[in-house]
């Protein structure tokens, strides 16, 4: 019952799915938008987007307590609003930390049950039982969220390509310009492009709706083609669903590998890509 947990998708030169943190569950399908646990207020910017009411401590203690007594160890709840997350556990030596959805505040004895074996031993009969949990309060999850107020700087200029130009043509090429979205360079970083045993050129932020390109490829060697091919890979993150099965995000369904083969360079892309790996690997 693992999970990805945030709404970074990655594309890496390995082919390999982003790692998913471990103990974490997330809803298994979407509805729609309604107010979550504790009184739902409205955002004068938006209009009809709901805010919810941070848990109170009480509420928080008595979860605590409640799954503690089925537990042997030091026990630490955290009670959430995440979408994405809706269960993510560390185990320690005799301590367990938690961070549980409201949804589980009123939760009945026996999810609070299932709750402390999935918590201490990740619990297989228990983790069943509380994604059909989660599948039936999926209305307490929040759906539509204000924007948040973050400070982006955007680089789409670069000293090679123009990220802004590419993406639009793409956009029109491939997609009729129906793709909303914002693409920027990475931070400018030197040394190994590789990071805990992959290669991610690209990602695709569902939250802020950006993409970010590795700046290793912003260099003469590195073809237009590719560069196209990595940043038409995260514009169709946007296009494709993100099916749950099993409890875990499929990123990369047969669908989107079936789209994805229809950029032009595709083939020419994949041959450049093993042959001048190492070059993009250290730069």
């Amino acid at each position: 019952m693992r999970q990805a947990t945030n709404e970074q998708m990655l594309f890496g030169f390995n082919g390999r799915v982003p790692a998913s943190p471990p103990g974490a569950l997330v809803p298994q399908r979407r509805r729609a938008p309604r107010n979550s646990f504790g009184v739902a207020v409205m955002d004068p910017r938006q209009g009809q987007l709901p805010l919810v009411r941070k848990i109170d401590e009480a509420a928080r203690l008595r979860l605590q307590r409640r799954i503690g007594a089925h537990l042997r160890g030091e026990l630490q709840v955290t009670v959430t609003d995440n979408r994405y997350s809706i269960i993510s556990v560390k185990r320690g030596k005799g301590t367990f930390e938690a961070r549980l959805h409201h949804m589980f505040v009123d939760a009945e004895v026996g999810i609070v049950r299932a709750l402390a074996r999935y918590i201490a031993r990740n619990d297989t009969e228990a983790s069943a039982t509380i994604n059909v949990y989660i599948d039936k309060h999926q209305d307490k999850i929040r759906h539509s969220l204000p924007p948040r107020v973050r400070k982006i700087t955007l680089i789409p200029g670069g000293q090679f390509f123009d990220l802004e130009e590419i993406f639009h043509a793409l956009n029109q090429r491939y997609f009729g310009g129906r793709i909303e979205a914002d693409i920027t360079w990475g931070r400018r970083l030197r040394g190994p492009a590789r990071r805990h045993g992959s290669v991610n050129m690209g990602s695709y932020s569902v939250e802020d709706q950006l993409i970010r390109i590795h700046n290793s490829l912003d260099r003469s060697f590195v073809p237009r083609f590719f560069v196209e091919a990595v940043v038409f890979h995260e514009m169709l993150h946007q296009v494709h669903e993100i099916p749950v099965v099993n409890g875990r995000h499929h990123f990369h369904t047969p669908a989107f590998k079936a789209q994805e083969r229809t950029f032009e360079w595709a083939d020419a892309s994949e041959r450049w890509e093993k042959e001048n790996l190492n070059r993009l690997l250290y730069f």
